[in-house]
C-alpha cells in the first residue's frame, strides 16, 4: 500500500551457476559482476573498466571479439601517464609498452573467455558523448585532455542501434549460443544537468527496449527503474546521494538473481551466504571447544559443496584454525 514494488518478468532462459558470464560498462557492472565472483560463478567482471556511453562499450568488446589491439592513434600522454582514449585510466602507465601490454593482456583474455560465454551483462550510463575534434572518434574516456580538443553530443538512437548492430552480429559469429543482459545505470550523471541526465537516460532505456524486441537473445533487466521508481528514497543512496547504498545493490542483486537465476543455483547462493557469514566470524577463544566444533562443522559443509564449486582457499582458511 506504502510502496511500489517491480518484480521483473522471469527469464524463459534461466542463468546457472555453470555458467560463464562477463559484465561490462558502468558502475553497475562492477557492482553486480563482483557478486558473482563473490558466489563463486565463472565471470569476468568488467574487464575493460569502468565504461560509461554505448559506443565505447561495444568499441571495447569489439576488440576482443576480434582480439585486435587499439590503433596507434588512441594511444596518448596526459599528466605524465601513458593512456589510451578507449580504455580506463586504471590501464594507464608511465611507460607505454607496459600499457600497450596490459591492454593486449585483457583483450587477449577477454577474446577466449567470450568464446565460451554463456551470459554478456552490458550497463549503460549515459548517452552522452565525447568526440576527439581530431579524429571525429568517441572516446571512453578524456583522460583529463582540455575540452577544447572534443565535442560533446548526445547520441541519438539510431547511431545507438547502428553501432549496437554491427557488435552484435560480429559476436555472434564468435558465440553463437550467447545471451545478453541490457541495463541502463541508476547512477546520475549531475555534471551533465539533471535536466541533460534525464534526457540521456531516457534515449538508453528506449533503445534497450527496442533491442530487447528486435533480438530473442537479448533482455532487459530493470536496475534503473528499480532504484528510480522501487527503492525510491535517500536511504537507500551512499553519502554521494548519487551511487546504490550497498543495501540497495543487495536488494537489485536479489532480484536480479529472482528474474534470471535457476533454483538450484538460489539454493547454492543461500548456502554459500551463510558460508560466507561463518568465514567472517571473528572468535574471541579460538581455542574454545565451541569454536573448533564451529569450524569443524563449517569444513562439512564446504566439502558438500566441493564438487560444485573449487573451495580450496576456503577448506584452507578453515583448516588453519583446527588445533
Amino acid at each position: 500500500m506504502f510502496r511500489t514494488e517491480l518484480n521483473p518478468r522471469q527469464a524463459h532462459t534461466p542463468l546457472t551457476l555453470q555458467h560463464q558470464i562477463l559484465t561490462t560498462g558502468s558502475c553497475f557492472a562492477d557492482a553486480i559482476g563482483n557478486r558473482f565472483v563473490t558466489y563463486k560463478f565463472n565471470c569476468l567482471a568488467n574487464p575493460f573498466g569502468i565504461n560509461y556511453n554505448p559506443q565505447a562499450i561495444h568499441k571495447a568488446l569489439r576488440y576482443a571479439i576480434h582480439n585486435q589491439l587499439p590503433h596507434e592513434h588512441t594511444y596518448l600522454i596526459s599528466q605524465g601517464i601513458h593512456l589510451n582514449y578507449d580504455f580506463h585510466s586504471a590501464f594507464g602507465s608511465l611507460d607505454k609498452g607496459i600499457l600497450k601490454q596490459k591492454l593486449s593482456n585483457i583483450i587477449g583474455v577477454s577474446h577466449q573467455f567470450l568464446k565460451n560465454t554463456n551470459w554478456l551483462l552490458i550497463t549503460y550510463g549515459t548517452a552522452w558523448v565525447y568526440t576527439r575534434a581530431d579524429t571525429c572518434e568517441i572516446v571512453a574516456n578524456c583522460h583529463k585532455v582540455p575540452s577544447s580538443n572534443f565535442n560533446k553530443e548526445l547520441l541519438t538512437q539510431k547511431k545507438f542501434l547502428e553501432s549496437f548492430d554491427t557488435f552484435y552480429q560480429e559476436l555472434l559469429a564468435l558465440n553463437p549460443g550467447i545471451n545478453l543482459i541490457l541495463t541502463v545505470s541508476p547512477v546520475r550523471h549531475v555534471k551533465d544537468t539533471l535536466e541533460m541526465n534525464s534526457v540521456s537516460k531516457a534515449v538508453l532505456r528506449l533503445t534497450c527496449h527496442t533491442l530487447s524486441e528486435r533480438y530473442e537473445r537479448v533482455h532487459y533487466f530493470p536496475a534503473f527503474e528499480m532504484m528510480m521508481d522501487d527503492l525510491r528514497d535517500y536511504r537507500f543512496y551512499k553519502a554521494d546521494m548519487i551511487h546504490p547504498s550497498a543495501e540497495a545493490e543487495a536488494y537489485i542483486w536479489q532480484k536480479f538473481l529472482h528474474a534470471f537465476a535457476d533454483e538450484p543455483t538460489k539454493k547454492f547462493i543461500a548456502e554459500w551466504t551463510g558460508i560466507m557469514q561463518a568465514l567472517q566470524h571473528k572468535p574471541f577463544h579460538p581455542a574454545s571447544e565451541a569454536h573448533q566444533q564451529f569450524v569443524k562443522n563449517t569444513i562439512q559443509k564446504l566439502e558438500s559443496l566441493a564438487n560444485v564449486v573449487n573451495v580450496e582457499r576456503e577448506l584452507n582458511q578453515l583448516k588453519a584454525q583446527l588445533l
